[in-house]
C-alpha cells in the first residue's frame, strides 16, 4: 500500500508537468480595440521566433484590459490611454503613442471644426451641415460605447458628460466607427488616428480634420504638436515575470518598430 501511495504521488506529477509547461507557453491579451491589432502582430512575429508559444489577443474596450489583468482572467491587458489615480496596483508598459481624431466621410466639403462646433454638434444644437459650412444635410453623430478609452479622452478634452451626447449611432470599435462613417455621407465620429490614416492609405473613404489648427496625423503626434494624443499600453498586475515579461519587453524593443509604424502610429 505504500509503494502504491508512492506510485499515483509520481503518476499525479506527471500528469501535472505537461499542463504546467503548456500554461508557461500560453499568454493572453484582451482589451483596447486600438491596441488589439498592433499586439496581434507584435504576437504573430514573437510566436514565429518562439515556436510552441501560442499568443490569444481579444478585444473588448481598455475597461476589460483594466479589469481582466487585476482579476487574472488575463495576462495582460490593453489600454489606449494612462493609467488613473484609482489603477496604481497595475503596472502600464507604453509600446506607442497615438492620437483620437474627428472622422467624415471623404465627399464632405466640411474641412475643419472649432471645439465650440464639435460640442454643439455632439449636444444636437447643430443638427446639418449646413450649419457649419457645409451642404444642405442632417448630421449622423457616431458616438463610442462605455467603458472604451477613447470616449472617456473625447469627454475629457471637450468637457463633456457622456449623457450630454445626443448621439444616433453608438459603436464599439475604431472598424465599427470607420465602417460607419464610410457608409453615411452625414456621418461624424472619432477614433484612433493611426486606425483611421491606416484606413484612409487603403482607400477608405473617410478623411480626419484638424483639432486646434493642428493635422490630425502621425507626423503631428510624434512632435508632440497635437492636442488630443495618448498612450497605447500593455497592463499587467504587479510586475510581469516569464512570458508575459518577455512578451513586453519584445513589444517594447526595437525589433517591432517597423510594425509600430506599419500601423500608422509612433514609436514610444
Amino acid at each position: 500500500m505504500h509503494l502504491l501511495s508512492k506510485m499515483l504521488i509520481l503518476l499525479s506529477i506527471m500528469t501535472a508537468l505537461p499542463l504546467a509547461h503548456a500554461a508557461e507557453d500560453r499568454l493572453t491579451l484582451t482589451g483596447s480595440s486600438t491596441v488589439a491589432p498592433l499586439a496581434a502582430e507584435f504576437a504573430k512575429r514573437y510566436e514565429s521566433q518562439h515556436p510552441g508559444v501560442r499568443i490569444d489577443v481579444q478585444m473588448g474596450g481598455s475597461s476589460r484590459g483594466i479589469n481582466d489583468a487585476r482579476m487574472g482572467l488575463a495576462d495582460i491587458g490593453m489600454v489606449s490611454r494612462a493609467l488613473k489615480p484609482t489603477e496604481q496596483d497595475l503596472t502600464a508598459f507604453v509600446i506607442a503613442m497615438d492620437g483620437i481624431g474627428i472622422i467624415l466621410h471623404k465627399s464632405n466639403a466640411v474641412g475643419e471644426l472649432s471645439d465650440t462646433q464639435v460640442i454643439d454638434i455632439y449636444t444636437g444644437k447643430i443638427r446639418n451641415w449646413q450649419q457649419v459650412g457645409g451642404v444642405d444635410l442632417p448630421i449622423t453623430v457616431v458616438n463610442k460605447a462605455e467603458g472604451r478609452s477613447t470616449l472617456e479622452l473625447f469627454l475629457h478634452h471637450f468637457d463633456l458628460k457622456n449623457s450630454q451626447i445626443k448621439a444616433q449611432v453608438v459603436i464599439g470599435d475604431n472598424q465599427q466607427g470607420i465602417k460607419t462613417v464610410s457608409g453615411n455621407r452625414g456621418a461624424i465620429g472619432y477614433v484612433s488616428i493611426g486606425t483611421a490614416e491606416y484606413e484612409e492609405a487603403r482607400g477608405t473613404p473617410i478623411k480626419l480634420l484638424p483639432m486646434a489648427s493642428q493635422a490630425a496625423t502621425v507626423e503631428a503626434i510624434a512632435k508632440g504638436h497635437y492636442p488630443l494624443s495618448r498612450q497605447l499600453n500593455l497592463v499587467v498586475k504587479g510586475i510581469p515575470v516569464g512570458l508575459a515579461e518577455n512578451f513586453i519587453t519584445f513589444a517594447q524593443s526595437a525589433a517591432v518598430k517597423d510594425l509600430v509604424e506599419a500601423q500608422f502610429f509612433v514609436a514610444p
